[in-house]
């Protein structure tokens, strides 16, 4: 009885590290899109992006009206690789929520979003990641956007 109360705990103790582990290897896919991002460096950015990634945003219009855009995410890269020298973009993550089943994961993120040192608008990011062979690879990305209701303004 001790023997398979031991190797209860073992297996346990084993699986939490892993799940763990998984939640770092994640977290740190959504940092390195975020490394190049700020550094204006798509090659980063690329590095944990899959192929072919869905890019949304949710918002609502002046007129109060709910809006969901489909991107392209060949115009963000575009964007970030032409930002004049001059632009500070700084998206700051305020938390990670990270759920992960086999090789599928969400990290939720939400962020406040300054621009040349002050603050434009805040939201969450919502990335879906799917995990082929060892590598986390961003597949979609929708984030929401407002000025107002934003905590840490």
């Amino acid at each position: 009885m001790k023997r398979i109360l031991y190797y209860l705990v073992v297996l346990t103790t084993a699986a939490a590290f892993s799940q763990d582990d998984e939640n770092l290897k994640v977290r740190e896919t959504v940092d390195t899109f975020f490394e190049g991002f700020h550094l204006g460096d798509t090659t980063i950015m690329k590095s944990v992006l899959a192929d072919k990634v869905l890019l949304q945003t949710a918002f609502k219009n002046k007129e109060g009206q709910d809006i969901l855009v489909t991107d392209d995410l060949q115009k963000l890269i575009h964007a970030v690789a032409n930002r004049p020298a001059d632009e500070k973009w700084d998206e700051r993550l305020l938390s990670y929520t990270i759920k992960i089943d086999g090789n599928m994961a969400n990290a939720w993120t939400p962020y406040e979003f300054w621009f040349n040192g002050t603050f434009s608008h805040c939201g969450v990011n919502s990335f879906q990641l799917f995990k082929n062979g060892e590598q986390w690879k961003i597949i979609y990305l929708i984030d929401t956007r407002r000025r107002k209701g934003c905590e840490n303004q």
